[in-house]
């Protein structure tokens, strides 16, 4: 099976992982990837910075995600493929899983009531509405 899961490097996340390590949920024999996105920087910040300065911005802050994410997994004999974008994280999300024909998606939820959602919006909502696949939500 191959599992997608969507790591943001918040609390949910790692509520997320220890979920899928106390339900006995993680198997050698599943292909797992992690995945981050990288909300973009305004357009007048990345002209000011340069381009070199604003890609070693998103990398840094990929790996700042990434780095615990992989620890905790190999600590459980889990290996994943690490992989990150820029842009809006509930389209690179479904985008990923589609592409990847991916089984499952696996992401933590900040848990906020539908009032909020309509306000704020929320990336779980993006991923369900854009993607067929399968999706596992930790709360």
């Amino acid at each position: 099976m191959k599992v997608l899961l969507a790591v943001d490097g918040s609390s949910y996340t790692k509520k997320m992982l220890a979920y899928l390590a106390a339900h006995d949920m993680y198997s050698p024999q599943h292909q797992y990837t992690a995945f981050t996105a990288q909300l973009l920087l305004p357009a007048q910040a990345r002209t000011a910075l340069g381009t070199e300065l604003v890609n070693k911005y998103y990398e840094d802050e990929a790996q700042h995600v990434m780095v615990p994410v992989t620890k905790f997994l190999a600590q459980h004999s889990i290996s994943a493929a690490c992989l990150w974008k820029t842009g809006k994280p509930g389209e690179l999300i479904s985008e990923i899983a589609t592409e990847g024909k991916f089984d499952l998606i696996v992401m933590g939820s900040h848990g906020h009531g539908a009032l909020l959602n309509l306000v704020v919006g929320s990336v779980v909502t993006e991923v369900l509405a854009a993607c067929k696949i399968p999706v596992l939500i930790v709360r």
